[in-house]
Order: C-alpha cells, then sequence, then structure tokens
C-alpha cells in the first residue's frame, strides 16, 4: 500500500515575526519539514500597519521555507490575532422536527445562534459549539437522534475587524499564495501543545507574543473563553532599553541571555556589558536591575490574566492549570512566576505528536504546527469566493468530529 502524501503551508502573522511552517501530511501523522520566518516590520498589536512591509516580511519568510523543501507554496493556512478579536457567547433554539434530533435541526440550531447583530466593520471567524440541550438536558455535545421538543446550541463566537482581516488576506494574497484559511492562533497553539487531559478537565492556555498576550479557556474539550492583552515580549525589551538607557536590538539580546522574571537570588555585584544609547559607549548594567525590570513587567502581566480569568469565572475551573506558549513563554523562571501570581500549575507547552526538523519542538512553533494539525483533519472553516470567512457549517458531523479530533 502506498504512503500518500499531502503538503500544507501555514503562516503566522504576529508582531514580532513572521512564520512559515510546511508539513507533510501522511497516514502516520505530520512531518514538518521547512520553516522561514522574518521580522515583522509592518505589524503592530496583530494590526497591519504598513502593507508594503508586511509583504515583504511574509515574501521573505516564505522564500526561506520554499528554498529549505524545493516546494513552491500556492495556498496556505493563516493565523490572526490581535487586540480586534473578540468572542461572544450566544444561543439558538429551534423546536424538533417528529421529536428526534435529525442534523438539519442542529444545523438548524447553530444558525440561529448566528443570528447575532454585530457591528458593520465586523466578521465573523468562528462559530464554536459549546453544548447542547434537548429540552431540559444540558451538557450535551452530540444530541443527534435523541429524542425532545426543544434543541438548544450554546455557541462561543469568534469576530474581528473586517479591515483588518482583508488587509491580511491582501497581504498574503499579493505573494501569489491563496488564503485557505483563517484561524485564531491561540486555538492553533492549543491544538498543537494541549493533551487531551488538560482540554477536558480544564485548562488556560497563554500565549506571550511579542505584541499582545492571548488566553483561551477550555473545558469538556470545548473553547469557553477568549481574551487578548496589548502586553508582550516587545515591551519587556522595549523596558530594558528604556531602564538601561540601551538600544532595542542589544536590549533584546540582553532579555535572551541575561533575562529571568524573577529577581530572587540575584546577585547584588552581577553586571551585564551593553553599549548606551546614542554614543554607542560601552557600558556596564546591574544585572539585579535588569531582572527586576523584567520581573515588573511579567508580574503586570499575569496580574491582568488572574484578573480576566477571574471576572469570567473560571478561577476555580481550571484543575489542568495553565500551559504556557509563544516565543516570550522561554523567559527564565516565567513559569515559576506565573504560578505565585495565579495559584494553580504552570507548565510550558512546546508542539507535541509531529515528527520532522528538531527546532519545531519550540513553544515559537505551536501555532504554526497546531494550524497544520487542526487542517490534516479538515475540520476549518472554508473561505467563499470573495476570500471571506464562510461560516456556514455544512452538517453537524463536521463540527462534532472537530470537537472529538482536536478538543
Amino acid at each position: 500500500m502506498s504512503r500518500r502524501s499531502r503538503t500544507v503551508a501555514s503562516i503566522d502573522i504576529g508582531t514580532s515575526k513572521i512564520s512559515v511552517t510546511i508539513g507533510e501530511v501522511t497516514r502516520d501523522g505530520i512531518d514538518i519539514i521547512g520553516t522561514g520566518s522574518h521580522p515583522s516590520l509592518g505589524i503592530k498589536k496583530g494590526r497591519i500597519i504598513n502593507m508594503d512591509s508586511t509583504m515583504d516580511s511574509i515574501k521573505t519568510a516564505l522564500e526561506e521555507a520554499e528554498a529549505m523543501t524545493g516546494i513552491e507554496i500556492k495556498s496556505a493556512i493563516v493565523g490572526i490575532s490581535g487586540g480586534h478579536i473578540e468572542g461572544i457567547k450566544n444561543n439558538g433554539v429551534v423546536a424538533v422536527k417528529g421529536k428526534e434530533v435529525k442534523k438539519s435541526d442542529i444545523t438548524n440550531a447553530i444558525d440561529a445562534a448566528k443570528a447575532i447583530v454585530i457591528p458593520m466593520d465586523r466578521e465573523v471567524i468562528h462559530i464554536l459549539p459549546q453544548e447542547f440541550l434537548v429540552d431540559d438536558r444540558g451538557g450535551i455535545k452530540d444530541p443527534l437522534g435523541m429524542s425532545g421538543l426543544r434543541l438548544e446550541a450554546r455557541t462561543y463566537i469568534i469576530t474581528g475587524a473586517i479591515s483588518t482581516i482583508n488587509n491580511i488576506i491582501k497581504c498574503v494574497n499579493k505573494n501569489g499564495v491563496k488564503v485557505q484559511e483563517l484561524v485564531l492562533k491561540p486555538m492553533a497553539s492549543a491544538e498543537s501543545v494541549l493533551t487531551d487531559d488538560e482540554k477536558e478537565l480544564g485548562s488556560v492556555l497563554i500565549e506571550i507574543g511579542g505584541g499582545t498576550t492571548d488566553i483561551i479557556i477550555i473545558i469538556k474539550g470545548t473553547i469557553r473563553h477568549f481574551a487578548t492583552f496589548p502586553i508582550g515580549g516587545d515591551h519587556v525589551t522595549s523596558d530594558i532599553a528604556i531602564g538601561a538607557r540601551t538600544p532595542i536590538s542589544e536590549a533584546e539580546e540582553i532579555k535572551k541571555k541575561h533575562g529571568n522574571a524573577s529577581s530572587r537570588g540575584i546577585s547584588e555585584d552581577a553586571v551585564i556589558e551593553s553599549t548606551s544609547i546614542g554614543n554607542k559607549k560601552s557600558q556596564t548594567i546591574s544585572q539585579k536591575t535588569v531582572t527586576q525590570i523584567i520581573e515588573a513587567r511579567v508580574e503586570e502581566t499575569f496580574e491582568l490574566i488572574k484578573k480576566e480569568i477571574t471576572a469570567a469565572g473560571y478561577i476555580d475551573r481550571l484543575p489542568a492549570g495553565v500551559i504556557l506558549t509563544g516565543g516570550t513563554s522561554q523567559l527564565k523562571g516565567i513559569a515559576k512566576k506565573a504560578q505565585d501570581i495565579l495559584k494553580i500549575p504552570v507548565r510550558i507547552g512546546s508542539p507535541t505528536n509531529i515528527e520532522g526538523i528538531n527546532e519545531i519542538k519550540n513553544p515559537v512553533f505551536a501555532t504554526g504546527t497546531g494550524m497544520i494539525k487542526l487542517a490534516s483533519k479538515g475540520n476549518l472553516n472554508n473561505f467563499n469566493s470573495k476570500g471571506k470567512v464562510n461560516n456556514l457549517l455544512n452538517c453537524f458531523h463536521k463540527i462534532n468530529d472537530w470537537f472529538k479530533e482536536a478538543f
């Protein structure tokens, strides 16, 4: 029997960098065969502020991945996130025809949930069923075939700014690549790094990027809450640059080489060599001071996250704890600091159940590999001919399979 395979590409458009990941999907699993990345020069907090710079960054990342694999990328799954993304809950209720739930009843209930008024400048990206109720029975994932008179679909709807969505699509299309799917980035990361138990028992994924930090809460295999904060690793770098009076590029290197989320145990005498702003003269700065600068920003970030989780009503419903991912999750001591503030277990999440190049098993690649995993199962929304997200779900089993396999 031949070992059939197909190639899937993903583009992770972030504030600090743009990454391209190419995977070969076979019956045996996913083999990551190529990657490419480039600094993101035209994006701020998930929004495109310079089209030409963004297109150039995407082009460079694509060329690097193509050179590694010898494959020309003609279509890709694209990740989206940022401050313009919002999540809202809405329910849809229909009468069951024939007193037994059929596929058409489930589709109609989800359609009813989609009938929500959103501002004209926003677009629905995902509609995620959380559970179904048949008459007075709740907590149902698959109501097909059940007896009842009333079916209710409880859903979580992800929306984004139309202008941002269209600009991202344009920047990818103008590089000769068709946007196959648009995926919420932390949802893809969750598919890549969370275990089945973490999805079922209750956990929160925190993805700390360059310009934003995204969180999603997953309980009983479904996404319950999403939030984004305009704060990330680039803010830590900026704080170091200001506090140490050193260029941004050097501040980034200091963060990577000497950064720590906790100042406890750092010697008062330890110093770091750097250059000063403007005259480029060599200077020494206290490592304790640098660490305290980083610690203050990290504490602020997790205090905001704690406040959000508490306000959403989930702080006591996360027995599987916190999973940190994204580039800034590699900062030394950050997991311990998160655990001290949130008071729940914390671990660092890297891509799992994939093969290929060694560097891919790194939190930085959680989103890119997660998009390929979701695409390999055929469970993502499709685009219509105009390039906008088409959220009409063909049948319930596609939705149900997505939750069984992905969450």
